[in-house]
């Protein structure tokens, strides 16, 4: 078992009166290195709907790689993801929440990835209607699709698209080095307010419309949608594009190998995945009397 960074009984904070949702990411949090739920999560998740508790999803995924593992654990409440900007409904398919990224920005994005210094050590990938779109299928991508059980549109120049809006933009880099000083420069070029900018892990760079976080998107679902509180929530996560989320519920749990940014942010910090931190977690605040 990876030991927490931080001491889990050196966060306190007062209990929540009633938890009535989990929200939960997938990579790193109910998903690792096998891209499967473990059944003892499965089965802790179980008990949880048992219990009354609904269960629900927010990732960084797209929608039609998110619904496999919603459908491994049963969830049936909207999912959340890519990283907040879209919001749909499994049952009936409605989508309840969809927040593109701006034609202009976009392009402004693409122009920067692709400029000759950066262009070879970086692979940008646009989100059209739920569609992956790709200059071209390298080893990289290829291992990225595999992973999200999903298909890519290689398409060359991907300026042709910009003709609608993107769910996401996001850049790729073998090299983690390379993502964070484009997520740190582009974080100088854009405030809050133009566009949403995250990491999901250190090879990803992702922009979202402003508008868009985990943390937005949870408050609506959990406010609009099911009109419960902040403090009727519990929310699991591992990197930065959890932030929000675990700042906003009333319990923010960490996964153990969280940055630590993010774990001096949440109320408590879990085992990691491999060692089913989230049953752990559930076992803290819910079966534990």
């Amino acid at each position: 078992m990876t030991e927490s960074v931080i001491n889990p009984d050196s966060l306190t904070f007062p209990i929540p009166p009633e938890i009535r949702v989990v929200v939960l990411d997938i990579d790193g949090t109910i998903s690792g290195a096998s891209n499967e739920v473990n059944p003892t999560v499965v089965e802790a998740l179980k008990a949880v709907k048992a219990k009354g508790i609904q269960v629900a999803i927010a990732t960084g995924r797209m929608y039609r790689s998110a619904l496999y593992f919603a459908e491994a654990i049963s969830a049936d409440l909207p999912i959340i993801c890519y990283n907040g900007a879209w919001m749909q409904n499994p049952q009936t398919n409605e989508k309840l929440w969809h927040l593109p990224v701006p034609i202009p920005l976009a392009a402004e994005l693409l122009d920067y990835c692709e400029q000759p210094q950066r262009r070879a050590s970086l692979d940008v990938h646009f989100y059209l209607n739920d569609q992956l779109y790709v200059r071209e299928i390298n080893e990289e991508t290829r291992l990225y699709i595999e992973r999200s059980r999903i298909e890519a549109n290689a398409v060359g120049d991907l300026r042709q698209l910009l003709t609608e809006a993107p769910t996401k933009v996001l850049a790729m880099s073998s090299n983690p080095a390379i993502t964070k000083n484009l997520l740190s420069t582009l974080k100088q070029r854009y405030s809050k307010d133009d566009l949403y900018l995250t990491q999901s892990n250190p090879y990803f760079f992702e922009a979202c419309h402003p508008g868009a976080s985990k943390g937005k998107a949870v408050r609506y679902l959990i406010e609009k949608v099911l009109h419960l509180q902040a403090d009727n929530t519990i929310a699991i996560g591992d990197n930065f594009n959890d932030l929000e989320m675990l700042q906003y519920a009333g319990i923010g749990i960490a996964m153990g190998d969280a940055p630590l940014e993010v774990q001096t942010e949440a109320n408590w910090v879990a085992p990691n995945v491999e060692a089913d931190g989230v049953v752990a977690a559930l076992e803290k605040f819910i079966f534990t009397p």
